[in-house]
């Protein structure tokens, strides 16, 4: 038998692979029980509700990004690096996650509690500022003109990913977010 910490990791996991089918229709708990081959009763054993286990993958999509943004900030000294570094990891995450970028654009939260998008749209945000300080760290090294909009610079750039993340879920994962990067980041560096 599983320990509680596996079981709702096994839980969760299951939950981010049901989101991953393209066609995937509407989780419900009844769903998530009978392919994990328990009651729906064992899921609330772990979880309060269906919010809460939405909830998990949002934290882990939280450090798994910030653990990934921060690593790039400490350990890349060129500012303008750190922010093609930033878009492409977290294009590649969505590439490596599926189930996970149907949550970041809010696909998966349909008719769910509200508050899960909010907490998804605190985190875009928060990627937001982290580009936005690298942009204006870029603009101090001279590498970006000095009367460049870091703000409109950060937001064109999160409009971009959010538009990879949604091209990727909307195309049943086909269509990939990292598709043309190099090519798009020579847009955004001239």
């Amino acid at each position: 038998m599983a320990r509680t910490g596996e079981r709702k990791t096994q839980i969760l996991q299951t939950l981010a692979a049901m989101l991953e089918e393209p066609k995937a229709e509407r989780i419900t708990t009844a769903l998530l029980a009978a392919r994990l081959d328990v009651s729906e009763a064992a899921l609330y054993r772990h979880f309060s509700s269906k919010a809460q286990m939405f909830e998990g993958l949002i934290d882990f999509i939280e450090q798994s990004l910030f653990g990934l943004v921060n690593r790039i900030q400490g350990e890349e000294q060129d500012a303008l690096k750190q922010v093609e570094s930033i878009v492409a990891a977290l294009l590649a995450f969505a590439q490596k996650n599926p189930g996970m970028t149907r949550v970041l654009t809010g696909d998966a939260l349909v008719n769910e509690d509200p508050r899960l998008q909010t907490r998804v749209n605190q985190l875009v945000e928060r990627i937001e500022a982290s580009l936005r300080q690298s942009a204006r760290l870029a603009v101090s090294a001279e590498q970006l003109p000095k009367e460049w909009d870091v703000s409109a610079y950060a937001n064109t750039l999160i409009a971009y990913v959010i538009g990879r993340w949604y091209l990727f879920a909307k195309t049943g994962f086909k269509r990939s977010p990292t598709e043309g990067w190099a090519q798009h980041w020579h847009v955004f560096s001239a």
